[in-house]
This record gives structure tokens, C-alpha cells and sequence, in this order.
């Protein structure tokens, strides 16, 4: 079982700290053998991880700066929020990031959710069904951006007259989508993803994956093709034998990946993530 590291508490405190506490986390999580480094698409702390008014530094901009950081670790959000960027400006950036990291970079994309800082940054917040369409059209502009085709695109919401993209990037980055809806987002991922991140209790995964595997047999997909990963954000120190064990629930349904982080209100993430490659990831390593 491998893993990644999830970042989304910016701590209070010196803004001028941030920075190098951002980038002292993220060559831990690569000296530590994580896969990948992710961070949340907000501009306002999530009311579950803190107060609003916390820190929240934009994603692309930290991504940038951690590819000037880092050398091995794949660099992704989880998840860009559909309604935050025009979707031909988004494959850009998320070139940019590949090109700037020498090939590091996934596109992590989903519906976004977060009404809150939509409504306070004066950003439109469509309802969801919009969204999921949004979400499949950027999908489809994307894809198109990094291929020989630079002509036009007509959608219900976008239409651009060219998708030139230069450069390409060095490898196109994989598409990373979240979430668990069973009518649209499962079949988008079925159709378009490389990577699936879930949130869904374990006990519930066999139903979602049976759900995943229809969506690939309607479109003859061969569902082995798409890497299953999983959020999986407990405390690992309290009772270690049983984190371990529902690692080992996660691997036997197909699962090689658990995103985890340091829990909110941590003072030294970095130290968390070097404590985990150190105490966790050796046993984590044997499963699967």
C-alpha cells in the first residue's frame, strides 16, 4: 500500500512562516517515500478543519512553489474546484505546473461545494447539476488542449475559439477526480480518470465499486485501468494495529493508495510526516 500526503491546514500565526513550513512538510512527505503531495482548491479554511477566517494560500500558486522545492513527489490538488477557473485558462496552469515540475503534475478536478467562499469572493456558484456539466466539459477541453487538435470547442457552458497549448505538457497529466456520486460522478470517472479518490467509509466501498465497475462494462472500459485511492484521515499513532487493519480492508478491494495528513492544530507538520514514513509507512509497505 503506498500513500500520499494531504495538506490543508495552514497555521495560524507569522504569514511569513508559511512558506517555509509549507515547503519543509512536502521534502518530508518525498524523503519519506509518499507518491504524492496534495493540497485543497480554498480560499477560506474549511468550517470543518477551522475557522474561516484561518490561513488558506491558493493551490496552483503553492503547487508552483513546491515544484522549485522538490524533485520526485507528484504534485496535485485534491480537488480543483470546477467553478474557480475557466477551463482553458485551468489546462494552462495545470501545464504550466507539469512543465515547471518536469512531468510531477495530475489534474485533480470535482463539482466544487464550498457555497461559503463562492458567495464571499463573489465567485458564481451554479447549482449542481450545472456543475457536473461544467465539470465533464472541462474534462473534454482539457483532454483536447493537450492533443493535436487546436481548434474549437462548443459546449452548453464553454466555448472557446482555439485551444492552442503551448508547450505540452511533458507527460500529460492524468485526471484525478473525487468524489462518490453514483449517476454522474462514478461514470465520469469511469470514462475519463486515470484516478479515483473516495471519501466513502469502508463498509460502503464494495457497493460503490460495483457501481464503478457497471459504469466501465456500459462503456467497455477495462476498470483496471483506473488506480484507486482513498482518503483516510485518522490519527495513525492512537491505535496503530487497527489503522493498519483497515488498510489491509482498503488493498483487499483494490485500493494501492491512502491520501492521510497531519490532523488539524498540528504545530509541526513536518514532523508528523516524518514520523509517519518512520513509524507507519515500513508496515504500510507490506500490505497488498
Amino acid at each position: 500500500m503506498h500513500y500520499g500526503i494531504h495538506y490543508i491546514d495552514f497555521l495560524p500565526g507569522d504569514p511569513a512562516a508559511l512558506g517555509p513550513t509549507l515547503a519543509r512538510t512536502a521534502i518530508a512527505a518525498e524523503q519519506a517515500g509518499a507518491d504524492m503531495f496534495t493540497l485543497a482548491d480554498h480560499f477560506f479554511q474549511m468550517e470543518g478543519m477551522g475557522k474561516s477566517e484561518d490561513p488558506f494560500l491558493e493551490a496552483y500558486t503553492s503547487m508552483g512553489f513546491l515544484a522549485g522545492q522538490t524533485e520526485r513527489i507528484t504534485l496535485t490538488l485534491l480537488v480543483t474546484g470546477v467553478t474557480y477557473r475557466y477551463p482553458g485558462l485551468l489546462a494552462k496552469i495545470a501545464t504550466t505546473l507539469d512543465v515547471l515540475s518536469q512531468g510531477r503534475s495530475m489534474l485533480g478536478l470535482g463539482a466544487a461545494w464550498y457555497e461559503r467562499e463562492h458567495v464571499g469572493l463573489g465567485v458564481p456558484y451554479p447549482p449542481l447539476r450545472d456543475r457536473f456539466e461544467m465539470l465533464e466539459e472541462t474534462l473534454q477541453i482539457c483532454l483536447q488542449m493537450w492533443s493535436e487538435n487546436n481548434g474549437p470547442y462548443e459546449g452548453k457552458h464553454y466555448r472557446l475559439a482555439e485551444t492552442i497549448c503551448q508547450p505540452q505538457p511533458i507527460r500529460r497529466p492524468p485526471i484525478f477526480l473525487g468524489g462518490s456520486g453514483e449517476k454522474k460522478t462514478l461514470r465520469m470517472v469511469a470514462q475519463y480518470a486515470d484516478l479515483w479518490n473516495t471519501t466513502t467509509p469502508l463498509e460502503d466501498l464494495p457497493h460503490k465499486l460495483g457501481v464503478l465497475r457497471a459504469h466501465c462494462d456500459t462503456l467497455g472500459r477495462d476498470m483496471s485501468e483506473i488506480r484507486l485511492t482513498a482518503g483516510y484521515f485518522i490519527d495513525p499513532f492512537a491505535d496503530t494495529d487497527a489503522y493498519l487493519k483497515s488498510a489491509e480492508g482498503y488493498a483487499d478491494l483494490g485500493f494501492d493508495l491512502i491520501n492521510v495528513g497531519p490532523l488539524p492544530g498540528n504545530p509541526d507538520p513536518a514532523g508528523w510526516v516524518a514520523r509517519y514514513g518512520e513509524e507507519i509507512a515500513p508496515r504500510l509497505a507490506q500490505i497488498g
